[in-house]
């Protein structure tokens, strides 16, 4: 009877996923730009989307911080929008937007009625073929980006831990630095560097529009050549980053951070491009370990041995290189170092033994849930089909990538395991309220 219940949960699953297959179209304007249009008319809202091949992996090593700069500046206003009136024009037609920067991207996007098509077209061609960059407007956003600074880094306890392992971890790659880059930089940097960056990435060709929503699609394409077909095309970018040297042997560290009281221990590997099956299974590792409250690292540090205030695992999967960490604060008296050789003896468990099936079919079925989950909003979708374009060169990711994961067995968890997660291959960094330097 089980089996049959497995069988029948199985072939459930399967047409789930086929009922929420993404259909879109795909094609490139002359000028370079790559459009992707998702249509869908279950409710009257569409999407308009700009990501742009530009992060903080792009910048010079004197000048950090540009492109997440960029993703404030590029709401100063256009040649057609005054300074100011961005946000306006978008709440006063019933729209929101907002903007984002990792490493690798920069993306931008409006959420509108779909009656509005054409305004967030507009404004998306505005900002790309005439924004305005003037030194007024950097003094403006210079401040801005301190004040996030202050707010999300400066004051806030264990923010700047992953700064602290990355700077550890990569030795050559721009991984190194932070997204928010050293405020000396910007201060520092001209007018002219500005309009050099902005000339250089933020050109067509550099760039995945997305259009998802109730749309009509001949309309839609018609409205897109009539924004975005005349913006010229840039020069072709090259990128050529430096290439790490594999760890072999264990890294040891301190960091300090003046915001904690309680310090914590992390165990962090450097790991394969997120384009890699590799990085998929390290996912899985990561949600094995400290997923919930039945996941491994929590049910034993902080449920049974009340070792640890909290525990976990993050895969920070990324375009060229990911970065694995493992972490956990201690309770009370408890040493860094026992916390340390409590996770290790779970990695070791990991490398020597195939996890139960039922923990394997547990974790199968939390990454369907997250599959469906991702499709499941316009909003999602767009971002999506957007970043499995620039970072993956596989728009349909956005439908296939599961069944990577449906692939992956018992047997590849304890290899990829094996494979990074050793002692000589990752940093141990100690990271201690700032009191104890």
């Amino acid at each position: 009877m089980k089996k049959t219940i497995l069988t029948l949960t199985a072939v459930a699953a399967l047409f789930s996923a086929k009922a929420q297959q993404v259909a879109f179209e795909e094609y490139d304007l002359s000028n370079g730009m790559h459009v992707i249009l998702h249509k869908d008319n279950s409710a009257p809202v569409v999407v308009t989307s700009v990501m742009y091949h530009v992060g903080a992996k792009d910048e010079q090593p004197d000048r950090t911080g540009m492109a997440h700069f960029f993703e404030h500046l590029l709401f100063e206003g256009t040649k057609n929008i005054k300074k100011g009136d961005w946000f306006k024009i978008v709440s006063s037609n019933g729209g929101r937007n907002n903007a984002n920067t990792t490493d690798d991207r920069t993306y931008y996007y409006e959420i509108f009625p779909s009656n509005n098509l054409e305004l967030g077209l507009w404004m998306e061609s505005e900002r790309l073929l005439h924004p305005i960059i003037k030194q007024d407007g950097v003094d403006t956003q210079n401040e801005v980006v301190k004040e996030e600074k202050r707010l999300r880094v400066d004051n806030q306890p264990y923010s700047r831990f992953l700064e602290n392992v990355k700077k550890n971890i990569f030795k050559k790659h721009p991984y190194k630095g932070t997204t928010i880059g050293k405020m000396a930089h910007l201060d520092a940097a001209t007018l002219d560097e500005f309009l050099a960056f902005n000339k250089k990435f933020y050109v067509p060709n550099n760039a995945t529009l997305v259009v998802a929503g109730d749309i009509d699609v001949k309309d839609a394409k018609k409205l897109i050549k009539e924004y975005f077909g005349r913006i010229p095309r840039g020069k072709d970018i090259a990128r050529n980053f430096p290439k790490e040297e594999p760890i072999t042997k264990q890294i040891d560290a301190k960091a300090y951070d003046p915001n904690i009281q309680i310090p914590a221990i992390m165990q962090a590997y450097r790991t394969p491009s997120m384009k890699t099956k590799d990085s998929r299974i390290l996912d899985m590792i990561s949600t094995y370990l400290s997923t919930g409250k039945s996941s491994v690292l929590y049910k034993k540090l902080v449920d049974s041995k009340k070792m640890s205030l909290q525990a976990g695992a993050i895969n920070l999967s990324q375009e060229d290189y990911g970065t694995y960490i493992l972490y956990a604060l201690p309770l009370g008296k408890v040493s860094l170092e026992d916390l340390s050789k409590e996770i290790d003896e779970e990695i070791v468990k990991l490398q020597n033994d195939l996890i139960s099936e039922r923990d394997f079919q547990k974790l199968q079925n939390q990454f369907e849930n997250r599959f469906v989950n991702s499709n499941s909003s316009v909003e999602g979708i767009a971002n999506s089909l957007a970043r499995y374009n620039i970072l993956y060169g596989d728009t349909n990711l956005i439908n296939t990538e599961i069944d990577i994961y449906r692939s992956i067995t018992r047997e590849d968890i304890r290899n990829v395991a094996r494979k990074y997660l050793n002692p000589n291959q990752r940093l141990v960094m100690e990271y201690l309220p700032e009191s104890k330097k």
